[in-house]
């Protein structure tokens, strides 16, 4: 942030003023909102919106230049801005992520235990043979997606605008150039999460502004680049894979691939869960093939290898042969990705060897 600094002669030496930091952020096109004095959270409703509560949509306030509803009253005027930081030149300055078309990575650095490793990178499954030792935070979980992605690790990219944050952490902001409207998550959650200890801010949240001060520290642009840089292909396909998009207008109207019959007849009535290995096969390999409907930004590869995973289960139950898994997935995935044969066959004879070492027994199904 270049603009900030040179406002007023007296502050070479000092963080700049919040004015000036929103000021320069609206002109970025990023609607701005204030924070409460030394604190990372908006400052509190008035007192009219206090009495009777009511939804962002129904109030008045915003349009009438008030702050209330955080990121909801979120604007470019630059009037605006001046009045509410003459009311309370202390504010500290937030940035609507979703109307500024901002994708943030905001890495966690908090002491605390490390999850079950399904849970730290969500929807990839780490064998038990794997060595975690040393995996300590955010910084640790984004390194190990972006290795595994034969990715650079989004911490060190100083093409894009990085933060620190007072507590250790780290903002990675990117420019969002797509319709895909990503929404939040926590690197906690249960649900949807990127990594363990990396959150999403994007449409429904967020952002502290650099520069801002809160009674922790302050919000310290890191050297490199002063402006988020376009959000990597990568990053923007783990987002999908991961359950971040906000809608997909007319996605749920196309057409969907149909997984053939012979994937129903190569299954083995083994142990009696031949109806239930069937639903399995059917749901893992409908994964992939969807993924044709959509030239990029499915995250195909981490359903290819969550498809060969699971089926690797299936096989190893003695459910299905490896030779017709193999093939049954290798068909899915021309179907959606017809041109990377090689990269697709590495993908599911990776995934079969990881999940075979963990056996899906399939009980029989109840009428």
């Amino acid at each position: 942030m270049t603009a900030p600094k040179a406002v007023g002669s007296d502050r070479t030496d000092r963080q700049p003023d919040a004015l000036a930091v929103a000021g320069w952020c609206a002109a970025q096109g990023w609607p701005v909102h204030p924070l409460a004095p030394g604190r990372k959270t908006p400052p509190a409703n008035c007192q009219a919106c206090q009495a009777s509560p009511h939804s962002p949509s129904d109030c008045p306030c915003p349009a009438a230049g008030r702050w209330c509803h955080g990121f909801h009253a979120a604007t470019l005027d630059q009037g605006v801005l001046a009045t509410w930081w003459h009311v309370n030149p202390d504010f500290g300055v937030g940035v609507a992520c979703g109307p500024a078309g901002l994708v943030v990575i905001d890495v966690d650095s908090h002491t605390t235990v490390v999850p079950a490793r399904d849970r730290i990178l969500p929807g990839i499954p780490i064998h038990e043979d794997v060595n975690l030792d040393g995996l300590e935070n955010g910084y640790h979980t984004i390194a190990l997606l972006a290795a595994l992605r034969r990715a650079a690790d989004p911490t060190t990219d100083e093409s894009t605008l990085r933060v620190r944050t007072p507590s250790g952490g780290l903002h990675i902001w990117y420019q969002d150039h797509t319709d895909r409207r990503f929404t939040c998550s926590t690197g906690s959650s249960a649900g949807r999460a990127l990594a363990w200890q990396v959150d999403v801010r994007a449409h429904g949240g967020y952002i502290v502004a650099p520069g801002t001060v809160t009674a922790a520290g302050t919000y310290t642009a890191l050297p490199g680049a002063r402006m988020p840089a376009p959000l990597p292909e990568w990053l923007s396909e783990e987002l999908v894979r991961t359950g971040h998009l906000k809608d997909r207008p007319g996605l749920h109207s196309l057409p969907q691939p149909a997984v053939p019959d012979r994937a129903r007849r190569a299954v083995v009535a083994a142990g009696g869960g031949r109806k239930g290995a069937e639903r399995v096969l059917d749901t893992v390999l409908q994964d992939v093939t969807a993924c044709a409907t959509t030239p990029e930004g499915a995250g195909f590869t981490g359903k290819l290898n969550r498809a060969a995973y699971t089926v690797g289960g299936l096989v190893s139950a003695g459910h299905l042969t490896h030779a017709a898994a193999e093939q049954l997935l290798l068909d899915a995935a021309r179907t959606a990705r017809p041109a990377q044969d090689r990269h697709n066959t590495a993908v599911i004879r990776s995934g079969l060897a990881a999940g075979s070492r963990q056996p899906l027994h399939i009980g029989r199904a109840r009428g």
